[in-house]
């Protein structure tokens, strides 16, 4: 079972705007299922072949990825870069370890995190 969707809540409120103002990390831009209104959240963004893959620490179903598997789209902000992504979906602990690279580190086993969200590298 991945983190409890209540600390995703606190995540969400207080640490994600941390994040943003400190601008080191990657952020997905992503629309509100009902609201349209475009959110920014800061995540670990990891490049693999032909797109990239997140770690889901609060599982499939937080908010951002609810909002990306809906759209079906997001974009994704790295160092000044915007980089378009389609065809989000969800994958397993296997599939998602078989593509991200060797040096990235797994998260700790009792976070038991089984859910991992693809997305491809849009065509232009």
């Amino acid at each position: 079972m991945p983190m409890p969707l209540w600390w995703g809540q606190v995540n969400k409120r207080i640490f994600n705007p941390r994040e943003l103002r400190r601008g080191k990390r990657p952020v997905l831009a992503h629309v509100g299922r009902a609201s349209g209104r475009t959110y920014h959240t800061p995540l670990d963004a990891h490049r693999v072949e032909g797109g990239y893959i997140f770690i889901l620490v609060y599982g499939a179903r937080s908010d951002w990825v609810r909002n990306v598997l809906q759209a079906g789209h997001a974009r994704l902000l790295i160092d000044g870069d915007e980089i378009n992504l389609a065809r989000p979906r969800v994958i397993g602990e296997h599939e998602a370890w078989q593509a991200i690279p060797e040096t990235v580190k797994a998260p700790p086993r009792l976070l038991r995190i089984s859910e991992y969200l693809r997305m491809d590298l849009a065509e232009a």
